[in-house]
């Protein structure tokens, strides 16, 4: 998939994945390859840069935790972060509609 269209959706990626659970950065890596049969990936320097600025929004939170004896940062979503999200699926939904509408008839 062609990286430009993929960067404009990654925030929503994040929130998404967010939205029912909080996880670390290496494990919504890997939450995205599963839940997209490995279509859409994520490097590392990708995502982390990614949830600075969202933190920095205020669309997630973070905290250091520690589990099997590690620390991670876990990432979960904000109130604002959650109506965020509700916004850019109503956006995604409006896009979808009208790119259908172009392309609809050449699929």
């Amino acid at each position: 998939m062609n990286k430009e269209l993929r960067k404009g959706i990654n925030p929503s990626l994040i929130l998404a994945l967010l939205e029912n659970e909080s996880l670390y950065g290496y494990a919504l890596i890997e939450r995205l390859m599963l839940k997209t049969g490995g279509a859409l990936e994520w490097k590392e320097g990708t995502l982390y840069p990614l949830l600075h600025q969202m933190e920095a929004k205020g669309w997630v939170q973070s905290e250091w935790q520690v589990a099997e004896g590690r620390r991670r940062k876990v990432y979960s979503i904000t109130k604002n972060g959650r109506g965020e999200l509700q916004k850019q699926k109503e956006e995604w939904v409006a896009l979808q509609s009208a790119i259908g509408s172009v392309l609809g008839e050449s699929i």
